[in-house]
């Protein structure tokens, strides 16, 4: 459910491996998935009768709680039901509180999209946490369609997710955002790190604003990382500025550097 860009990327691994792969979503996606396989099932009631029993829910983190709201009962009921957004105690929580009690819940986040993952999904991070499972080998083959590509399967709690994301994908995306407002332009002396700069305000920059928003509006520690963000800049600035500002020691004498607040 949901086969936007994310969705696609997917599905499409999952058909060249044989695996019989239905899709929905509320945009009209039948010639895409025609063209690569995947059966398109425009009307989300429908999937009831076919008797899915894994469901990937592939939909953006401010749509989630929205798209599973609208989806039938019956095929809520039975089914493993699993997320794959980037923010995971949202995820759990939405569906602990929306999803029936017999539903399996098994929240992941494969941390590569289609263009890191473009070549291969080998020894690439897809973390996972087994919330509420009681068919363990239904959610094994589930995990599986992620470990038979060579994914590297991280066990952890959605909290403790969250904590290191908001530690390393949200700063990664604070830093290429902030960036992007310099305005930076190639130049024909620009070094390595330059460079690499550039890439991660491309990078960044290509997902869309709302999914920015959302790695800081549905984490709750990264607002806190915000603020520390924001608190070195301002200690770097004040050590520079006090550096310059030191008067240069007499010869012989040791130079120390004291900071007023």
């Amino acid at each position: 459910v949901g086969f936007g860009t994310f969705g696609q990327f997917l599905a499409r691994r999952w058909v060249g491996r044989g695996h019989a792969v239905f899709a929905h979503s509320r945009g009209d996606y039948a010639k895409t998935a025609a063209g690569m396989g995947v059966a398109w099932v425009p009307d989300a009631a429908a999937l009831s009768e076919l008797s899915v029993d894994v469901l990937f829910v592939a939909t953006s983190i401010l749509s989630f709680e929205k798209v599973l709201r609208a989806l039938p009962a019956p095929l809520l009921e039975k089914a493993l039901v699993v997320d794959v957004l980037s923010v995971k105690a949202h995820a759990k929580q939405t569906m602990l509180a929306v999803l029936p009690p017999t539903a399996d819940v098994l929240c992941t986040h494969p941390m590569f999209g289609p263009d890191s993952g473009r070549h291969g999904w080998q020894g690439l991070p897809c973390v996972y946490d087994q919330v509420r499972v009681a068919d363990y080998h239904r959610a094994a083959r589930a995990l599986a369609l992620f470990e038979d590509e060579g994914c590297q399967m991280v066990k952890l709690s959605c909290e403790r997710h969250d904590a290191l994301a908001a530690a390393s994908q949200f700063v990664t995306h604070l830093t290429g955002r902030l960036l992007s407002k310099l305005q930076l332009q190639p130049s024909p002396i620009a070094t390595q790190g330059f460079k690499a700069l550039l890439q991660l305000v491309d990078n960044t920059c290509r997902d869309s604003f709302d999914l920015f928003y959302a790695l800081y509006s549905h984490n709750a520690n990264s607002n806190d990382m915000m603020d520390q963000f924001g608190a070195a800049f301002s200690e770097l600035r004040r050590e520079i500025l006090d550096f310059g500002a030191a008067p240069p020691a007499p010869a012989g004498e040791i130079a120390i550097s004291r900071t007023v607040a």
